[in-house]
This record gives C-alpha cells, sequence and structure tokens, in this order.
C-alpha cells in the first residue's frame, strides 16, 4: 500500500475516511486542512465549542491538520485579552492546533494587495450608499456609475453577475444562489476603512490552504458570496459543511452578544460529552467517568459526520446537566 507523509497507510487512512463518514482525497493530491476561525469577543462559549470540536474531530478522523485563526479584523468589536482567554480554553479542554495562530489583525498589507488587485481588474466600485438607505434589499447598483461629488465616507463594493454559485454542503445538501437576485453588489470594504469578514476569510482560507470550512449554520448564507471571491480571484474553493448552531428556549442563538455563559475548563469532560450528543454522535455513558483525552480519543475513533444533524438550529440549556 501507499504510504502517507504521516507514516500511515493509504489502506488505513482509506477506512479512517470511511469512518468519517465521508472520503477524503489522498494527501499526494490535498492535505487535509481544516481550521476553528472565532472572533475574540468573548471567551469561548457552548456554541462555538460545537464548530470547534466538529472541526477537530472531522481533521484528526482525516488524518489532517487542525487550525485556528482569531477573526479580529474588526477591532473595536474585539474584547481585550478575549483572544488568550479562548486560546486556553481549547488547550484545556485538550483541542490542540498545528500551526502558528494567525490573526487577522495582523494582515492588513495581504488585504490590500488583494484590493488593489480586484481594483486593477475594474471589479470594484465605490459607495456612498448608507445602511440604512440599503437594509434588507437586494443592491440596486445605484453606485456603479459614479457617486455624488460631495458624497461622504465611501465603502468598496464588487460587482456580482448572474452566474449560480453551487456547492454541496457536506451536512446541509446542495444549495444555490444567483448573487444579482438574492444580494447585488456586496462591500468589500467598509466606510470605516475595515475590510469585510468575507474578502479576509476568502484570502485567510486560500492563504492556510484549508481544505474544508467547518462551522455553523448561522454562516452559511455567507457561503455563495465567498465563493464568488474565490471563483474571482481564482482560488481553490474549499469543501464546506455547516453544522447546527444552538440556540436557547426563545430560539435565540447561543452567541457572546446573547451572554452565553462561558466554557468553565474545569467542567471539561461534560462540556465535550454535550458537544459531542449535540453533534449527533452519541457518547456512551460509561465515557461519563474518562478524562478528557479519552473522550477526544473516542470522538475521533467514532466520528460520523454522517450523523450530525441535517438541521439548522438545535434547542440547547446553557449549561451541561
Amino acid at each position: 500500500a501507499g504510504r502517507w507523509p504521516n507514516g500511515s497507510s493509504a489502506t488505513a487512512r482509506s477506512a479512517i475516511a470511511r469512518r468519517a463518514g465521508r472520503r477524503i482525497r489522498p494527501l499526494a493530491l490535498v492535505e487535509y486542512r481544516g481550521r476553528f476561525a472565532p472572533s475574540p469577543s468573548g471567551p469561548l462559549h457552548f456554541g462555538s465549542l460545537i464548530a470547534a470540536l466538529a472541526g477537530y474531530l472531522q481533521a484528526r478522523a482525516s488524518g489532517g491538520k487542525w487550525l485556528v485563526r482569531i477573526e479580529d479584523i474588526d477591532l473595536p468589536r474585539a474584547m481585550t485579552g478575549a483572544d488568550g482567554i479562548i486560546l486556553h480554553t481549547l488547550e484545556k479542554l485538550g483541542l490542540y492546533w498545528d500551526e502558528e495562530v494567525v490573526y487577522q489583525s495582523r494582515r492588513h498589507k495581504r488585504y490590500a494587495e488583494i484590493l488593489a488587485r480586484l481594483q486593477q481588474d475594474h471589479r470594484l466600485y465605490p459607495c456612498s450608499c448608507s445602511r440604512r438607505q440599503t437594509a434588507g434589499r437586494i443592491y440596486s447598483g445605484q453606485c456603479r456609475n459614479g457617486i455624488a461629488p460631495n458624497a461622504g465616507a465611501t465603502s468598496l463594493r464588487i460587482k456580482v453577475d448572474a452566474r449560480p454559485i453551487r456547492f454541496v454542503d457536506q451536512i446541509q445538501g446542495p444549495r444555490s444562489e444567483r448573487l444579482d437576485s438574492t444580494l447585488g453588489d456586496f462591500i468589500i470594504k467598509r466606510a470605516d476603512r475595515i475590510i469585510s469578514y468575507n474578502l479576509a476569510v476568502v484570502v485567510d482560507d486560500a492563504d492556510q490552504r484549508i481544505s474544508e470550512v467547518m462551522r455553523g449554520t448561522d454562516l452559511i448564507a455567507t457561503t455563495a458570496r465567498q465563493i464568488f471571491l474565490q471563483q474571482t480571484l481564482g482560488f481553490a474553493t474549499p469543501a464546506y459543511a455547516h453544522v447546527p448552531v444552538a440556540v436557547d428556549a426563545a430560539g435565540n442563538k447561543l452567541s457572546k452578544q446573547n451572554r452565553a455563559p462561558a466554557i468553565d475548563a474545569g467542567r471539561g469532560r461534560a462540556w465535550l460529552l454535550a458537544a459531542l450528543a449535540f453533534l449527533g454522535q452519541g457518547p456512551p455513558a460509561a465515557l461519563g467517568a474518562a478524562e478528557g483525552a479519552d473522550i477526544l480519543r473516542w470522538g475521533v475513533a467514532n466520528w460520523r459526520l454522517a450523523r450530525v444533524p441535517r438541521r439548522q438550529t438545535i434547542h440547547y440549556p446553557l449549561r451541561p446537566a
């Protein structure tokens, strides 16, 4: 049998991939590279742990790498010290990453290079429309032909077209969207000079050679515009897998903004077991007495992507039992 860079046999790796619920291409063609990309607006909470654990298990079961990126491009929204708290919590839970942590706030030069490239290709134009003017509407493209001479701060929009953007989400199934009829030209640099999430994440994923994006369904709506940017820039498109989002009794997403409680690393075993159950993996009751490392080993050995519920949201209490 052929050998893989990590020394395991191709036969063994194929078996692991089948157990994970999907086929993984040989590393000779592509190395599996996943990532967890939290925004540092607060400590790690259960909603974020779900995405982190799913990505970690998928990467480990695929024999690939799991990276961590701090998405702090919008510094005014960042909480001082939150990045360190998130990273410390991941380590306490045993979710160790494989390469140096990337910070978006340190990559402005790279984003500027991509903006300049798009401008040279005449894909961008300034827009003086305010959020109030465009909220809840498909952007009409009214600034494509120029803006008023005395316009205030301007954003940069990218021109979209009528091509259908199609992808098959590994959990949620087939998706198709025509951005010209659902969104219109969208902003990639805000009027306050902050690079948009969509552009930053596309550049980061390309530069880090991410082969699959595992994240919550709250971000599935951004996928078509990110694929559009990938196609426009000539970047490879990774696979996508969107896990259900945890919501409270009122249907609100568990988030830092909604004051979801921080993960207590001292109860790491309970949080990991709760996340495994949420992801449909059915951890046995006997694991309740296991150490965190053993829980993760069981998770990797028994991970099945096909078991993850094909749902947008799942209600979950604020704390594990």
